[in-house]
């Protein structure tokens, strides 16, 4: 009980603890296994960036609520090898309550022969912040914790620079920035 107040009192106690198990060695029977995110402690390679810092500054929801805000963004991902990604991401929800989103995904650079510059991406990890009245928001809600996938679209700019826009499922898309480091 003490643990579960304590978990309800910090949630980025909670994120930060579940990051720190995404980059931690996964053990079966006492042996490692692998990594969620391996390639994390390899250097980069020449002038390669390592991270990638995404800020969205506007949210647009497909339905109308009155009691919607503007969320705002702001992730960081370290960049690995294979176009693969791990990171952590910091935002006000829809209804104003802070929140975080700790997750693994891939990336396509290029995928599509004409447009070299486009990318598709997706993320997928677990979500917190739905909590009180809007528990439940978000599909498999339990205790403020969710799992989600989330598609997106970018077009690179420059090498570091690009724009992308995030499909949040059925409910809204978010527009922003990137930018490799």
């Amino acid at each position: 009980m003490l643990l579960k107040k304590t978990l309800a009192a910090c949630p980025g106690l909670c994120a930060a603890l579940f990051c720190a198990a995404l980059a931690a060695p996964v053990h079966a029977d006492g042996l490692v296994q692998g990594a969620l995110c391996p390639g994390l402690d390899q250097p980069a390679s020449g002038d390669e960036p390592r991270y990638e810092a995404f800020f969205s500054p506007y949210t647009h929801h497909w339905s109308y609520n009155e009691e919607h805000e503007q969320v705002y963004a702001l992730s960081l991902s370290r960049l690995l090898p294979e176009n693969r990604l791990c990171g952590f991401s910091l935002f006000n929800n829809s209804f104003g309550q802070p929140s975080a989103y700790a997750f693994v995904g891939k990336s396509w650079p290029g995928f599509w022969a004409a447009q070299p510059k486009l990318y598709a991406s997706v993320t997928a990890g677990i979500i917190y912040g739905y909590v009180g009245k809007y528990k439940n928001k978000v599909p498999l809600n339990v205790g403020g914790f969710a799992p989600v996938i989330i598609p997106a679209m970018g077009y690179r700019i420059t090498p570091r620079a690009a724009i992308e826009v995030q499909l949040l499922g059925t409910a809204a898309f978010m527009v922003g920035a990137n930018w490799r480091f």
